[in-house]
């Protein structure tokens, strides 16, 4: 359990933060902004494969909130605690592990990433879209959340600057967020493209978190690609604290 006071320094740091309305609205503005002109603007009147568009677009752009929100927090904590208040120095001196790090932080990036995305799911149901279908729909959201968590502590790490996480976000983070499925099917891009982000873990969180919203089946290869993701991302964000450390 060392990794619980990790956890609950984050989730009071985030406490303090939810005082703020400003960060309430921050944090919702951007996806909102989406929902309503895409989902409501350009998309009345028109479905995709056999459903309204609200209702396509509602998981995918909760797929991309719960990433953003996951990632973004975490990297840029992470980032400025080491860099500037060194923060970590006070990890290096105590007992724990570099698990125990990854793990505090990652939980403490899922609950961020999934506040966040929620809002955008009851938003969605003010709309019309309704809600998931499936209780599949929840652990794949709680993956994606896990899975980006984990690269924003990655990313933390590894930034040699508090610019480096944006660099990252803006070559990786922000185009899965276009491409990866969140407004349109990945099908209809070029072949060579697609291709591309059937290897990026956005794409088959958007595939799978809309198909359990829709109450449709999951396939079991983007749960798989999803976990393996996540275990690949999870170990390398240990061996990427424990070399920091030295």
């Amino acid at each position: 359990m060392n990794f619980y006071p990790i956890f609950l320094r984050e989730m009071l740091i985030f406490k303090r933060r939810l005082l703020r309305i400003g960060y309430l609205f921050s944090t919702m503005v951007t996806p909102l902004l989406y929902l309503v002109a895409f989902g409501l603007g350009l998309g009345r009147g028109i479905s995709i494969e056999g459903v309204s568009y609200l209702a396509f677009v509602v998981p995918g752009i909760c797929a991309m909130s719960s990433m953003t929100n996951s990632y973004s927090w975490i990297a840029t904590t992470i980032a400025v605690g080491r860099l500037h208040f060194k923060t970590f120095d006070e990890f290096q001196v105590s007992p724990v592990t570099a698990t125990d790090i990854m793990l505090g932080e990652v939980l403490s990036g899922v609950v961020r990433g999934l506040f966040a995305s929620s809002l955008i799911l009851v938003a969605g149901a003010i709309f019309g879209a309704g809600f998931p279908k499936s209780p599949v729909f929840f652990p794949v959201w709680l993956l994606n959340c896990l899975i980006f968590a984990s690269f924003g502590v990655i990313a933390g790490f590894r930034a040699k600057s508090h610019e480096d996480t944006a660099t990252f976000s803006n070559f990786f983070i922000m185009p899965m967020a276009f491409f990866c499925g969140t407004f349109f099917p990945v099908d209809r891009l070029p072949y060579f493209i697609k291709a591309v982000l059937y290897f990026l873990p956005l794409t088959h969180a958007s595939k799978a978190l809309r198909a359990s919203f829709l109450g449709q089946g999951v396939e079991i290869i983007s749960l798989g690609i999803m976990l393996a993701v996540f275990v690949v991302c999870f170990y390398w964000g240990v061996i990427t604290i424990r070399r920091s450390n030295r």
